[in-house]
């Protein structure tokens, strides 16, 4: 499993414990549903922003959006 694979799955477990949907993510972080499936299933390469925005979304930080995720070049 590649490591964007497992920050998608680390994304759409945050989401789920929230009892969010996906567009309920994007109307918090102002990212796009779309991309925000393409993410939890591995196929995106988001930047520093869209992550930020994610986690301020969920009120964490980067270092518990990454919480978990393994193999992640430079942690």
């Amino acid at each position: 499993m590649t490591s964007k694979q497992q920050l998608g799955m680390r994304i759409a477990y945050l989401r789920k414990v929230r009892g969010w949907s996906q567009l309920d993510l994007s109307l918090e972080s102002g990212v796009n549903r779309n991309y925000i499936s393409d993410l939890e299933k591995g196929r995106r390469n988001p930047t520093l922003d869209v992550l930020e925005r994610i986690s301020d979304a969920f009120g964490i930080t980067l270092e518990v959006l990454f919480k978990g995720v393994e193999n992640i070049p430079g942690l």
